[in-house]
């Protein structure tokens, strides 16, 4: 018995710098989850998951990650997906504040 559909954003590794992306709206990928294209079709986002799939030399683990629609674009549902989109937990590389260590 299959699950029903929940919204959810494709992201994967980027393979050339190794930072977290999103696949966008525009069919670009964005380093910031609040960029993201929230799927709410299923088969439209398993089109997507196909077509970055099929880019190993681009990608590395592309998957679907359940979010939700907030004020400032999608946001996460899961802490693991919270954790990503914050970036590296060492404060002198990725996307995290330096206060935020």
């Amino acid at each position: 018995m299959s699950r029903d559909f929940a919204p959810s954003v494709l992201t994967a590794n980027d393979l050339f710098e190794g930072d977290v992306v999103y696949f966008t709206a525009t069919g670009d990928w964005s380093r910031q989850h609040t960029d993201a294209l929230l799927f709410t079709n299923q088969q439209e986002a398993a089109e997507a998951l196909a077509a970055a799939q099929a880019q190993p030399e681009r990608f590395v683990g592309p998957y679907l990650a359940l979010a939700h629609s907030g004020p400032n674009g999608p946001e996460p549902v899961h802490f693991r997906e919270a954790f990503r989109a914050r970036g590296p937990s060492n404060y002198r590389h990725g996307k995290q504040p330096m206060g935020m260590c």
